[in-house]
This record gives C-alpha cells, structure tokens and sequence, in this order.
C-alpha cells in the first residue's frame, strides 16, 4: 500500500533515496524496483530486519538487483548520519505525527537532500483524523503514537518556511478512513464482523487492486483520503 504516487514523485535508476521512517519497507521495495540506492531508516529494529530479509528475497526472485551494501539503518531522525545534500530523494511517510519536535526533523530532512533534489511528506488529513481522536484515546495515546494533528496549510507553510519549494500535493487512502473511524468506534484492539468484513476488502484491494476499488479510491481520494502528501524541492 503505497501513500506516495511514484508516478509524480519520479525516481530514476541510481538515484539516492532516503526513506525515513521507513517501517515496513513498503515505499523502500517499490523505489529498489526503480532503480534507486535506498536507505530504509528507522528506529525499530525488528522491522528492519524483515526489510532485509524481503530484499534479499526480492533479489533473489529477480524483482530487484541485488544490494552491494545494506539497505536499512537504525537511527534518530532528530540526528541523521549523513552529509548535507546527500540523497536524491527524500520521503517522510506518516512520521512526522509521531514526533514531538517535528522541525528538527524537517530540517534534517532539507539538510541531506541535495540541492534541486525532491522531498516528499505525508501525514494524516486533518478532519478524517480528528474523527479518529474523537472517537477512541486508545487510537492516539500509546507509546509512539499520534502527538499532533496537523492542518495541511500550517504543515506546508512549515515545509516553506524551511527552504522548501512546494510542487503540489493530493490525497491518498480513501478506503481506509471509514475502516479507522469503524475500527476506532468498536475498539482498536478489538474486531468485529464489520472489521473483518472491512479488512478482507482492504487486503483485496492491496493485493489484487481490482478496477472497482481503484476507481472508488480514485474518485473519493480528494474529499475522503485518509493522507495528505506535499511534494516539495529543494532549491
């Protein structure tokens, strides 16, 4: 399930991209796939591990050319390890919510990208994620959860106002709003027949992307996706 359009967001065969706040790998698989030299940068170990052992699997299977060096990187994204203007490409997918001091991080963001490289950075839409607060703390308040709501201008002004130049933006995951605000309404932890029904229908389209929901999500995204992405570039 990707949050990132590849096809706006272009990354190019040896292209330096940095996925940060990489978690499952997901957009970490697709820009290999492309070509890219990818760093999968995250604090949690244990999905770092299942991101290399999917890469060398995927090499493996011939979907992606195998990796000269390791793909994936423990870290703090208050605190990267790399040079200024050292990657291509740069996502921050769905973290920036997590993070008490964001603009630490969108700074370090800018710093490694290179100049006329691009930024992309998603995070949760504001009104389908408010529903989400109001219907369930346990959604919001665990460790390593949600500190902030963002509204998207406030956001892209920040983005801005660190040397940022904005290309556009959209919305992604339309299908999965009314699954969280289900899911929230019953219990996070808990399911019902509504919730698997629901889940079925989301793991069928992730898998099998049939006409019928990919057209749905395509005419819902605008007003009902659950993400917002900024595409940006830096100067």
């Amino acid at each position: 399930m990707l949050t990132i359009d590849f096809d706006r967001f272009e990354v190019h065969e040896g292209e330096t991209f940095l996925d940060l706040g990489c978690g499952a790998g997901r957009h970490t698989y697709e820009a290999l796939r492309r070509g890219a030299t990818v760093t999968a940068f995250d604090q949690n170990l244990d999905d770092l591990k299942g991101i290399d052992e999917m890469v060398a699997a995927l090499a493996e299977a011939g979907e992606i050319k195998p990796q000269p060096r390791p793909v994936t990187l423990s870290g703090d994204a208050h605190h990267l390890p790399f040079e200024d203007g050292h990657f291509d490409r740069v996502l921050a997918s769905e973290i920036l919510e997590h993070i008490p001091d964001d603009k630490a991080v969108i700074a370090e963001i800018v710093r490694v990208t290179k100049p006329g490289g691009l930024v992309a950075i998603t995070v949760p839409r504001r009104w389908t994620e408010q529903i989400n607060w109001w219907l369930s703390d346990e959604y919001h308040e665990v460790e390593g959860g949600h500190v902030r709501i963002y509204k998207g201008s406030e956001l892209l002004q920040s983005l801005i106002d660190s040397g940022l130049e904005p290309l556009g933006s959209h919305h992604a995951h339309a299908l999965h709003s009314p699954y969280w605000w289900l899911k929230c309404a019953v219990g996070v932890e808990k399911t019902n027949v509504l919730t698997k029904a629901y889940h079925k229908v989301l793991v069928w389209d992730m898998m099998s992307r049939p006409w019928l929901t990919v057209t749905a999500e395509t005419v819902l995204n605008p007003g009902l996706g659950k993400s917002v992405v900024f595409s940006l570039r830096q100067p």
